[in-house]
């Protein structure tokens, strides 16, 4: 997980990561993946998951 201090270095690499001919919506869109999965795994770590099937049942639940 990117902390306040490897902010700089992440983004230096996720921009280098890109196409020379990628756009702002490229970048931005790379951004919102990283920090999504970021968040996953903090909620990860402060134990706010649930299982596989809890899943499949609320998402049965939830209906089309």
């Amino acid at each position: 997980m990117a902390d306040a201090e490897s902010v700089k270095p992440a983004a230096r690499e996720l921009v280098d990561r890109l196409p020379e001919d990628a756009s702002w919506e490229d970048l931005m869109y790379q951004i919102y993946v990283r920090e999504a999965i970021e968040a996953g795994l903090r909620d990860a770590d402060a134990g706010r998951v649930v299982s596989h099937e809890e899943a499949v049942q609320r998402l049965r639940r939830a209906g089309p």
